[in-house]
């Protein structure tokens, strides 16, 4: 009897481990919309929540094609393709005019949340890391650091590889804030990429005349 209830337990644990897996994966949500909105894109006015998910714009090919696009050295993105990501649609009056959406990325000292503005034409125009553990992770929420990404586009990337740390162009040059947390640096780099390959398969693509 002892023994039937300790395995009980423990598959309930590992099913409640197995579902913060997903949600640590995937759910990715600003602790306060109606402050963080306009603090990450001043001229909105209203937004709207809408919820994606893979199964819904594309299946299993598509999750193929966005796994090929981040390389092997992100592993998979370890949630059913029909587990809903969090997008923010923002607005000006009644005019569309960009979109906050977050992704979490494994650190040195826990996980890191990630949220990225962008404009109609898919370039960043804020950069805002919620979550983030460490001594120094104070510094990765500094101005002068979040200024280094306005004008990225996920064609930056063509030209640097936020997993070797080896490339050209805008990225290359932005210095890591804090040195004694090189993982977390690279590992904000990755996410941000992730971050545009998701937007681009989820919004962009599906647009006409847009990248």
């Amino acid at each position: 009897m002892i023994t039937s209830v300790k395995v009980i337990l423990l598959a309930l644990v590992l099913s409640l481990a197995a579902a913060s897996v997903v949600l640590a994966a995937v759910a990715c949500d600003l602790n306060d919309a109606d402050r963080d909105v306009p603090r990450l894109f001043r001229e909105s006015t209203s937004y709207k929540v809408v919820y994606v998910s893979i199964g819904e714009r594309g299946g299993a090919p598509l999750l193929k094609r966005i796994e090929n696009r981040l390389g092997s050295a992100y592993l998979q993105l370890y949630a059913p393709i029909d587990v809903p990501y969090t997008l923010y649609e923002i607005y000006r009056n009644k005019e569309k005019v960009g979109y906050i959406h977050g992704v979490n990325q494994k650190g040195q000292f826990g996980g890191i949340q990630i949220f990225m503005a962008q404009d109609l034409a898919g370039k960043v125009k804020s950069f805002y890391i919620q979550k983030i553990s460490g001594k120094s992770a104070g510094k990765f929420r500094e101005a002068a650091f979040v200024k280094k990404f306005v004008g990225i586009s996920l064609k930056d990337f063509d030209s640097y590889d936020p997993v070797s740390g080896k490339g050209s162009g805008k990225i290359a040059e932005i210095p890591n804030p804090a040195p004694e947390m090189e993982t977390d640096f690279y590992g904000v780099l990755r996410g941000l990429k992730k971050n545009l390959v998701l937007m681009n398969e989820f919004v962009f693509t599906s647009e006409r005349g847009k990248p």
